[in-house]
């Protein structure tokens, strides 16, 4: 007979005294660490222990006795249980302060270098509808809160379009209003929900892999122009179900792109994979163009459907600007570096190495301060928009190469175009291969300028640069408002150069 699991407890009258990750406030019982979502430091709660392990606890606030000072009341209606904007109850500021507290710990206790005196953190210019791109997933279930699943007069069983739910794969949240982007995308996904419903058009069922209405993908840019990509799961068990699902998808499309003409690249693909990546999916055109693009200064850039661009387009120019900045502040070329000359470029001017490039944004927002700039990517599609980009913009001082950056960044690769005066990276979350952090070292570029959306990983890789660089400017950004999320920008200088 299987031992019955011991209740878990509940503990009362427990102060919340500090922030922790992943945006959850902390607690201390009896030398245990105590994780809560919600919260904030001030609080004087109730908890209900969800999960307790020998050094810590996971546990969810049922009761408040205080409110803190600092709290501020959240402006989402979603907000406690759409996991998407954590600290709309922090006042901006308090925000901030802890975003650069964040960074600080981080750079500190994982990297263990020397470090400057840090920049203060460049706050977001919008606080609300900063983003431009939004993806909503569709499901034949809703999730349902524990106050829903206690109404008996509430239909359990309806579909929904919103946000996946932590723990709850096949579930969506139903999102009547998201505060992160331009208002029009409310209109235009309730509208899509709406004929959805009304027109018995089925939505999809993660589980059985099965119906139409998959995920909606919306951007939208400074230049005015709308992108909505469609993701449909046709019935292809017979041509007749087959015909009936690309009637019932294009009756949908059709009826959103004569009720919404601002939308100027409606686009749409059927993915029978099991999960929602559209990175190698053939994606179509259904009224308009293939692309919309995006402003930055006197720069136009292509943003295509598979295009990685900064998802808050007033915080990237700030962004950018700070990459610039740290990468030419007083910048010497080396001897040996190769340069190219144009109307607009000396061989004064550096050598630059844009790794990461995505769709070129950074390389053609620097090009002119370089005598060169040479980008690498892994995605072949956004290095076609990369070069689009410098030619739409008239630049002609750049080179991009698509392939795996362990792969594309060799001692070759140097010897062939130059050995960089400036390395600009912006890795991925996971940070730097441990192959191209050793690549960059024999380069021994003068500067390093490293972008980052997760400062451990940053910390980490700024450990193994620490053999032959010194961290001299430290600037973190922030790209996502009501979230512990944070971009870092760190420059690293030769230590030759400080002999």
């Amino acid at each position: 007979m299987a031992r019955k699991k011991k209740p878990l407890p509940i503990l009362e009258h427990i102060k919340i005294t500090d922030f922790a990750a992943e945006g959850k406030s902390l607690a201390r019982v009896d030398d245990m660490v105590v994780f809560v979502p919600w919260a904030v430091p001030g609080d004087v709660v109730d908890l209900q222990v969800k999960r307790k392990k020998h050094s810590y606890m996971e546990a969810e606030v049922i009761r408040y006795h205080e409110y803190s000072k600092v709290r501020e009341k959240a402006f989402c209606q979603h907000f406690g249980v759409c996991g998407g904007c954590k600290w709309q109850q922090l006042p901006y500021e308090a925000q901030l302060k802890m975003k650069q507290q964040q960074v600080y710990d981080q750079l500190t206790r994982i990297g263990k270098v020397e470090l400057p005196e840090f920049r203060p953190i460049l706050g977001s210019v919008k606080t609300q509808e900063y983003r431009n791109k939004l993806d909503f997933g569709c499901a034949n279930k809703r999730w349902l809160t524990s106050l829903e699943l206690k109404d008996e007069r509430l239909e359990k069983n309806t579909p929904a379009i919103g946000f996946h739910i932590t723990g709850a794969f096949d579930k969506i949240l139903p999102i009547e209003k998201c505060w992160l982007m331009d208002d029009l995308h409310n209109e235009i996904r309730n509208e899509v929900r709406d004929y959805a419903t009304g027109h018995g058009l089925s939505f999809f069922d993660l589980r059985q892999q099965v119906g139409l209405l998959r995920d909606v993908i919306m951007r939208n840019s400074a230049s005015g122009e709308w992108m909505i990509i469609f993701q449909f799961h046709y019935d292809r068990s017979s041509e007749e179900t087959l015909t009936q699902s690309e009637s019932d998808a294009k009756g949908l499309m059709q009826h959103i792109a004569d009720k919404f003409p601002q939308i100027t690249s409606l686009m749409y693909l059927d993915n029978q994979k099991c999960n929602d990546t559209i990175g190698d999916q053939d994606i179509l055109v259904f009224k308009g163009k293939d692309h919309i693009f995006e402003l930055m200064e006197d720069l136009k850039f292509k943003v295509g459907p598979k295009s990685f661009y900064q998802t808050n387009t007033e915080q990237a120019y700030h962004l950018y600007s700070v990459v610039r900045e740290f990468a030419f502040s007083s910048s010497r070329p080396s001897q040996t570096s190769k340069t190219s000359k144009t109307s607009e470029t000396s061989d004064t001017l550096p050598l630059v190495y844009d790794l990461y490039t995505g769709t070129g944004t950074i390389a053609n927002f620097v090009a002119r301060r370089a005598s060169k700039v040479i980008g690498i990517e892994y995605v072949p599609e956004a290095i076609e928009d990369a070069k689009v980009n410098s030619q739409i913009n008239g630049i002609e001082n750049t080179l991009f190469f698509a392939g795996d950056m362990k792969d594309v960044l060799s001692d070759e690769f140097i010897t062939e175009h130059g050995r960089p005066d400036v390395i600009i990276t912006d890795p991925p979350r996971a940070g730097m291969h441990p192959d191209v952090v050793k690549t960059i070292l024999r380069a021994a570029p003068q500067r390093i300028v490293y972008v980052s959306c997760n400062p451990a990983t940053q910390a980490r890789d700024l450990q193994l640069l620490d053999e032959q660089y010194r961290v001299v400017e430290v600037q973190p950004v922030d790209m996502f408002p009501h979230t512990p999320h944070v971009e870092n920008v760190v420059l690293l200088t030769n230590k030759k150069q400080h002999v």
